[in-house]
């Protein structure tokens, strides 16, 4: 990894009071849904994150959610400080995604979409690990906007974004020009934030998820499948589905399930 993406991941802004106090109580065994809404409330942004997403038609709650508490009741804590932590970090960073041919706009929309697929799939297999793994597929892509400053920086913005269009393995292209994957990036963004090794290490290894430990091995192959078939450059295309299903009948899954995760988000309704 080049030393500038290194310096300029040591330079970024600490994470906001709401985020930090969010992740403390997260992390305690103790804290309760009643400690973490009295946070959120607290923090007009976040609360209004996540009421938006509350009253999305993914989550089917089948009421209108108006407060902080009924959102963390309804979401719990895990999931809960994910759309919290995941809308706040996406707002901190700067973004230019001119590189990826794509403006930051589609970028968040991609990013949301990870999150959306990711969620709607693996609730069918495991809620927990859904929960778990809907913050990392949220923000997995993120080490691609330090990725595209590098790029500007060294004005090779046209030849990148001339590889990236057509490319089938975004990652190939980011290692030839910085040295490191956004999944490296990324990692190491949230090792500077000081995140918990087991979300860091799912994502670093979500490019290659077959070196990852034992442990961590299914969610960075999750991740990996997901941002296959959503990838910044053609999310959802026949060709970024293929090969997603493929990775996934390869590490075993079910890809019924997934196929019907799909569905959600490429059916459209008839005229």
């Amino acid at each position: 990894m080049k030393s500038s993406i290194i310096d300029s991941i040591k330079s970024l802004p600490p994470l906001s009071t709401t985020i930090i106090e969010i992740n403390k109580i997260y992390a305690d065994e103790n804290s309760t849904i009643k400690e973490m809404a009295k946070v959120i409330e607290h923090d007009p942004m976040v609360i209004a994150n996540i009421l938006k997403i509350a009253n999305s038609p993914l989550y089917g709650f089948g009421k209108e959610i108006k407060n902080a508490a009924q959102a963390v009741s309804l979401f719990g804590m895990n999931m809960t400080r994910s759309i919290a932590v995941g809308n706040s970090i996406k707002k901190l960073l700067n973004v230019d995604m001119q590189p990826y041919r794509i403006t930051s706009e589609e970028f968040a929309k991609t990013s949301s979409l990870q999150a959306a697929l990711m969620f709607s799939w693996y609730r069918k297999i495991d809620r927990h690990k859904a929960e778990e793994l809907y913050l990392a597929a949220f923000l997995q892509e993120t080490g691609k906007i330090l990725i595209a400053s590098e790029v500007i920086q060294n004005d090779e913005a046209i030849s990148f974004a001339s590889e990236i269009e057509n490319s089938n393995n975004i990652a190939v292209v980011e290692k030839a020009y910085s040295d490191a994957t956004s999944a490296e990036v990324t990692a190491l963004v949230f090792k500077h934030w000081g995140f918990d090794s087991n979300f860091i290490e799912m994502i670093k290894y979500s490019d290659n998820p077959s070196a990852a430990p034992d442990n961590i091995k299914e969610y960075s192959a999750a991740l990996n499948i997901v941002k296959t078939i959503v990838p910044v450059n053609k999310p959802f295309s026949d060709i970024s589905i293929n090969f997603g299903l493929k990775k996934a009948a390869d590490a075993g899954y079910d890809i019924a399930i997934l196929q019907e995760a799909i569905s959600q988000f490429t059916d459209k309704p008839e005229e």
